[in-house]
């Protein structure tokens, strides 16, 4: 008798993306953000850029090997850990600080936790994070770009101490001081766009997070009403970029399009918390971490009902 129906295991659903495409293609949508942090800082943001991610390869190889695990340098993930981890320091940072933060990265929060798709919070965040806690005044000396002089004071600083801000179209271009990938607005929405029309990300969470630090930075600005101090936080810091690459990681955001929804919600108002209300200039990154932690209880309460089920819980 002709067999009419197969049984076989799930997935029954399988599609051609795989990793090593997705990381691809956030590493080509990167690429206009590497170019101006080069073009803006000069070779050395070009050396740091690569030692963080050779490093961040190295470590991988080597506690996968450790660990008596297959090895996972191929899927480029740890490309796109060193690529974000260098795009987020400063191009003043000590070389072997970044090899610090890689093998933070790696070693700690990735692979101890069991690799790609274990770890509960971003680990080029998490490296950052370890990185200003650790040696705060070498994560917070920047550099003018196109010079050599050495600046304290980004745009985020002079919003909150007071005094002249750049023009918008400075902010817009890159003629900031910042960490290396974070200081040219037009290159990271190059790279957004890119990774929207790949369809690796959904409009939501960039969308939404951008989109709350702007209306409570207009509601709550110290001075009044002024639609350029929204503008002024969108443009400086680490916003576009921790929305755009780091909030939308998978493994480390919500499933649902209504949990989603709630977490950039959640990390537009703690970055604006820690921007006004705390006596850091910065909050992005510290807000994504906390936010990546709620990320199994946002899911718990927006998962779908099965068919046929009771509750969510």
């Amino acid at each position: 008798m002709e067999k009419r129906l197969i049984v076989s295991s799930s997935p029954h659903i399988r599609s051609n993306i795989t990793t090593w495409g997705i990381m691809l293609d956030v590493i080509i949508a990167l690429i206009p953000a590497t170019g101006a942090a080069v073009w803006f800082f000069g070779l050395r943001a070009a050396a740091l850029i690569a030692i963080t991610v050779i490093s961040s390869v190295f470590f991988e190889y080597i506690m996968r090997k450790i660990l008596k695990r297959s090895n996972t340098i191929g899927d480029l993930s740890a490309v796109v850990t060193g690529l974000l981890l260098a795009l987020n320091l400063p191009p003043t940072l000590p070389v072997w600080m970044a090899i610090v933060g890689a093998s933070f990265a790696i070693v700690v929060v990735k692979q101890l936790f069991g690799g790609i798709g274990q770890n509960f919070v971003n680990p080029a965040l998490a490296a950052r994070a370890m990185l200003i806690v650790s040696y705060g005044s070498r994560m917070t000396s920047w550099s003018e770009p196109l010079s050599d002089i050495v600046s304290s004071a980004t745009p985020l600083e002079i919003l909150k101490n007071g005094g002249e801000m750049p023009g918008l179209l400075d902010m817009l271009l890159g003629k900031i001081g910042g960490s290396l990938g974070e200081v040219s607005a037009i290159a990271l929405l190059i790279g957004g766009a890119y990774l929207f029309i790949r369809q690796v990300i959904s409009w939501h969470i960039p969308v939404v997070f951008c989109g709350t630090v702007f209306i409570l930075a207009f509601v709550l600005n110290p001075d009044g009403f002024d639609i350029l101090y929204p503008l002024y936080h969108i443009l400086s810091g680490g916003l576009l970029i921790g929305a755009i690459f780091m909030a939308t990681d998978y493994t480390t955001s919500p499933m649902t399009r209504k949990g989603q929804i709630i977490y950039a919600v959640g990390c537009g108002l703690l970055t604006v918390v820690f921007r006004l209300y705390t006596n850091m200039p910065e909050g992005v990154s510290y807000a994504i971490l906390l936010m990546n932690v709620a990320v199994p209880l946002i899911d718990r309460y927006t998962k779908p009902k099965v068919y046929g089920g009771g509750t969510n819980v």
